[in-house]
């Protein structure tokens, strides 16, 4: 079986901040003071949000690579809708987000038939879409070209 790849963070709390340190690189998630924070950085579901989109852009480049593909950037738009009464505990409330819509523009010379080949092929490896697709959470998604 071939090498794994670990991924490891640390982190530390201070009432609703967390500061999370993944190797060199230290991340900071607070809430608003509206819940309790004092809002020193983006809450950590827009960190899952961010994540996405993170995940996405290296599998695209990944791919593009791949495929010979002009690939100039890359803008994207996320959002996820959640119930708040699920973590409040909440009975009989959904946790999870319960939709997130991904839009994704990309700036290439491309015709959209190999646009539409590198979306499919990008989807299917990033480990972040997937698990929002695992978890059953309803997921939009919307490529186009810029």
């Amino acid at each position: 079986m071939k090498d794994k790849m670990t991924f490891h963070v640390i982190g530390k709390t201070q009432k609703m901040k967390t500061t999370v340190k993944s190797k060199q690189h230290e991340i900071i998630m607070d809430e608003p003071p509206l819940l309790g924070g004092n809002d020193e950085g983006p809450d950590p579901l827009s960190y899952l949000l961010a994540s996405l989109a993170g995940c996405e852009n290296v599998i695209a480049n990944m791919v593009a690579q791949e495929m010979n593909f002009d690939l100039q950037s890359i803008n994207f738009d996320v959002k996820g809708q959640l119930d708040p009464r699920g973590i409040r505990g909440e009975a009989g409330a959904q946790v999870t987000f319960e939709k997130v819509w991904f839009k994704v523009s990309v700036v290439t010379s491309e015709p959209s038939e190999r646009l539409t080949e590198l979306k499919e092929k990008t989807d299917a490896r990033c480990p972040v879409l997937t698990m929002i697709r695992a978890a059953g959470i309803e997921i939009e998604v919307d490529w186009e070209k810029a």
